[in-house]
C-alpha cells in the first residue's frame, strides 16, 4: 500500500499544499509536457533539478517518494534493455556478438553509446514523471479538492451536455480506492499463504496461475465495495452535481498564476537547451 503514490495524501504545510488545486492540475499537465520535451544532457539535468526542487518545496520525505518507485523497477529494467540493445548509432562499444537461436537463426547483439544514453534518458524521464505528478497531485491534494478542481476546469463542457461532475467524481473515487485495493490484495495473499499457497516458486506461467485464487476474491471484494459505496451515496440523497454547493470556494492567488508562468518559462528553457546539444542529443 505504501508503495503506491496515487490516492495517498501526505498532510504538510508547504507552498504546494496551499496552492489552488486547479493550478496544480494545470501544472501537472505542463510538467508532463516538459518531461517529453527534454532531448539532451542539459535538458535532463534541468528536469532532474526541478524534481528535487519540487520535493524540497513539498516537504515530503524523500524516502516516501523513492518507495513509490519500487513498482516501476520492472518497467524501468525492460525499457532500459530495449533502448540498450535496439538503438543503433555511430559509436560501437562492443563487438558484434552472435548468439544462436532456435531454428538456426543468429542474433546479432551490438551495444552503442547512443543506446546507453537513451536508456539513461528514458529512466530519468519515467522517474521524474512519477515524482512530479505524485507531488503535484497525489501527495499534496486531497481527493475532494481534486474533484472540485477537475469539475471547475471541465465546466465549459457542460454546454455540450457532458456530465462533468460525474466524470470528476468517478476519477477521484478510482484514485482513492487504488491504495485500498492494494491493501486488500495483500490481505488476500497473506491469507492464501497461510493456507499453503506459493506465489514465488516456479516459472512465469505457474506463478500467473497461482494468482487466480487471489484475483477472484479481489474482484468480488471490489464489486462489494462498489455496491456499498453506491448504497451509501443514495442514502445520503446524492443526485450528482445538480444544486450542489461548495463548502470551500476555490480562489486563484497570485502565487498560483506565478507558478504556472514559471513552469511555462521552464518549458521554454528546455526547448532552448535542446537547441544547444551537449555531448549527446536524442534523435
Amino acid at each position: 500500500m505504501k508503495s503506491i503514490a496515487f490516492g495517498q495524501y501526505y498532510p504538510a504545510d508547504s507552498p504546494i499544499h496551499r496552492m489552488d488545486p486547479r493550478a496544480k492540475v494545470i501544472l501537472t499537465i505542463l510538467y508532463i509536457v516538459c518531461t517529453f520535451l527534454c532531448k539532451n544532457v542539459l535538458a535532463f539535468a534541468a528536469l532532474l533539478l526541478s524534481a528535487i526542487l519540487l520535493d524540497l518545496l513539498s516537504k515530503i520525505p524523500l524516502r516516501m517518494i523513492l518507495r513509490s518507485l519500487r513498482p516501476l523497477i520492472v518497467i524501468l529494467t525492460f525499457t532500459s534493455l530495449i533502448n540498450v540493445f535496439m538503438t543503433k548509432g555511430e559509436h560501437l562499444l562492443t563487438p558484434n556478438w552472435q548468439i544462436p537461436f532456435w531454428g538456426g537463426h543468429i542474433w546479432h547483439i551490438q551495444i552503442y553509446e547512443e543506446g546507453l544514453w537513451n536508456a539513461l534518458f528514458m529512466i530519468l524521464r519515467i522517474v521524474v514523471l512519477l515524482i512530479g505528478t505524485s507531488i503535484l497531485l497525489s501527495y499534496t491534494t486531497t481527493p475532494i479538492a481534486l474533484t472540485d478542481a477537475l469539475e471547475r476546469l471541465m465546466k465549459p463542457l457542460k454546454l455540450i451536455r457532458v456530465p462533468v461532475h460525474d466524470i470528476a467524481m468517478m476519477t477521484t473515487i478510482a484514485l482513492r480506492f487504488i491504495p485500498t485495493l492494494m491493501e486488500e490484495t495483500q490481505r488476500i495473499m497473506n491469507a492464501q499463504k497461510a493456507r499453503g499457497a506459493d506465489f514465488t516458486s516456479g516459472g512465469l506461467i505457474r506463478r500467473a496461475k497461482s494468482l487466480l485464487p487471489v484475483l477472484i476474491p479481489l474482484l468480488v471484494s471490489a464489486f462489494n465495495r462498489a455496491y456499498e459505496l453506491a448504497a451509501a451515496m443514495e442514502c445520503r440523497c446524492y443526485h450528482g452535481g445538480k444544486g450542489k454547493t461548495k463548502m470551500k470556494i476555490l480562489h486563484l492567488r497570485f502565487g498560483d498564476v506565478l507558478a504556472v508562468l514559471l513552469v511555462i518559462a521552464f518549458g521554454a528553457g528546455i526547448v532552448f537547451l535542446n537547441r544547444y546539444g551537449f555531448y549527446y542529443t536524442m534523435k
